[in-house]
């Protein structure tokens, strides 16, 4: 099973190793980031441990519950300082991060924090059309980095998840 690992052991390295720190989700509930990370005792099986970054705090619910239904873990940030503070905690298996945040750290900013010290696999989500362009010039590979333009169908979500899941070592 996949696990988020401490920032310390993180640095420059893949996700997917090391002690597990991040919470699992269940339809009932997600656990917000910030909030206490430690694995519970019944710790489920999952298919990867997700960090969704989503200022719509209902999106953010449907997103976030539809991925646990699917065995995901998921947390939560609903801001870009909550993001940073949480990916200096854990590494997930994937970021899925919504570029259009409210506040004054937007999703450019923290997908640039979380590239000084990981490769971790990032969906980039937003409304913007140029967005596919600018990432292109990130001169990473779509294993590493991808977009999916909003509004999506929650089936496309899930199947490009699943593929950069799968594609990630």
């Amino acid at each position: 099973m996949s696990v988020m690992r401490d920032r310390d052991a993180a640095k420059n390295t893949q996700p997917g190793g090391g002690n597990s720190t991040f919470s699992e989700t269940t339809m009932g509930g997600t656990e917000l980031a910030g909030q206490s990370l430690q694995p519970r005792v019944e710790e489920a099986r999952t298919l990867g441990r997700i960090l969704l970054v989503e200022d719509d705090a209902s999106l953010a619910r449907l997103e976030a519950g539809i991925l646990a239904a699917r065995g995901y873990a998921v947390a939560i940030a609903n801001s870009g300082e909550m993001a940073i503070t949480t990916l200096h905690q854990t590494i997930p298996d994937l970021v899925l991060l919504d570029l259009d945040l409210s506040g004054g750290i937007t999703g450019w900013d923290v997908l640039r924090d979380l590239r000084s010290y990981s490769s971790a696999p990032v969906l980039l989500t937003s409304s913007e059309s140029a967005v596919r362009r600018q990432i292109r010039t990130q001169g990473e590979p779509r294993s590493t980095l991808d977009h999916l333009p909003k509004p999506y169908p929650m089936q496309a979500l899930l199947k490009r998840i699943e593929r950069m899941l799968a594609i990630t070592p």
